[in-house]
């Protein structure tokens, strides 16, 4: 069985130096995919696999502004707007560090 296997691999290895044409694109389309499907696996590692790197990632929350009149229904708040909602919050946690990480 290994016998066959180091045939098959010359007979191969021959085929590829008769039409290097053939090699170049062979090989190629190979790096290009091997490539591709790293770098989508690795965006994908990163942003959906993993976990936040925060304390408790479950407990994160998104703040948004309704500003739907002007077309944008979910759109990021004005720093005044966020700070005022910072100073009459009464249900989250940690908004200190979040504010002046924002305020750098």
């Amino acid at each position: 069985m290994l016998a066959d296997l180091a045939q098959d691999v010359r007979y191969g290895l021959r085929t590829l130096l008769k039409n290097p044409g053939f090699t170049v694109v062979a090989v190629s389309a190979l790096a290009l995919g091997i490539g591709a499907n790293s770098a989508i696996f690795s965006v994908v590692n990163a942003v959906l696999l993993r976990s936040l790197p925060f304390k408790n990632p479950d407990q994160l929350v998104m703040v948004w502004e309704n500003a739907a009149h002007l077309g944008f229904p979910k759109n990021t708040p004005a720093p005044p707007n966020f700070l005022d909602w910072q100073r009459q919050n009464s249900v989250f946690t940690e908004w200190q560090r979040w504010s002046s990480a924002a305020s750098t």
